[in-house]
């Protein structure tokens, strides 16, 4: 699915601040989608975009800290702005252990917000490329017979042809064949380029793992 433009949802109980943020966060060319509770944020369908959330912590129902950490159990990794006229040391210290992006005390500056907001959809939108080239990785990997997945296993420890093939009993001029193949479907310029993609997410276990959402 093609990424969308960038979005920052704002979650706030306070109808005339969520418009206030909406206006200011617009005024930097971003689109902006406001919610008056956890619940009503959770139920809308969020796009396939680098985005950010800035979130009030005290709301009716579900805290700013509950929606935190029930996206956190559900594998979300949107970068937090927290936002509150009654924050303390300790609810400070939990969003920011949490994974909180920021946490801004009311009232803070307009441009405290606004950077604030654009280094977290940088730090959103990386993320998100780093996840995309990991699963193009997988899906190369996935390509691979169970014989070229042993071969790629070796080389990139660093095994010469010979030693390949006496480990696993077939001649010379079979590691060259499966390794030319490997190095096709792995699109690798160089073994050099192999082994930094197996840095990059650890072959053998390339079938599975986690998903971006």
């Amino acid at each position: 699915m093609k990424p969308q433009e960038s979005v920052v949802f704002v979650v706030d109980d306070d109808a005339s601040v969520r418009e206030a943020l909406s206006s200011l966060i617009r005024s930097i060319g971003l689109r902006v989608e406001t919610f008056s509770s956890a619940q009503e944020f959770l139920s809308y369908p969020r796009p396939n975009a680098a985005a950010c959330l800035v979130l009030d912590v005290r709301l009716p129902g579900p805290s700013g800290l509950d929606l935190q950490r029930e996206l956190a159990n559900a594998g979300e990794r949107i970068p937090i702005i927290f936002i509150t006229g009654h924050g303390d040391i300790p609810m400070t210290v939990r969003a920011m252990k949490a994974g909180a992006a920021e946490f801004l005390p009311k009232p803070f500056r307009e441009q405290e917000l606004l950077d604030a907001v654009r280094t977290a959809i940088e730090r959103d939108r990386a993320t998100r490329d780093q996840w995309a080239e990991l699963a193009q990785i997988r899906d190369r990997y996935e390509t691979l017979t169970a014989r070229e997945r042993e071969v790629t296993t070796l080389i990139v420890k660093g095994k010469l042809n010979k030693q390949v093939a006496a480990e696993l009993g077939i001649s010379e001029i079979t590691v060259k064949v499966h390794r030319r193949h490997i190095m096709e479907k792995m699109k690798a310029r160089s073994l050099a380029d192999l082994v930094r993609i197996a840095e990059k997410t650890p072959l053998e276990n390339a079938g599975g793992g986690a998903t971006y959402t």
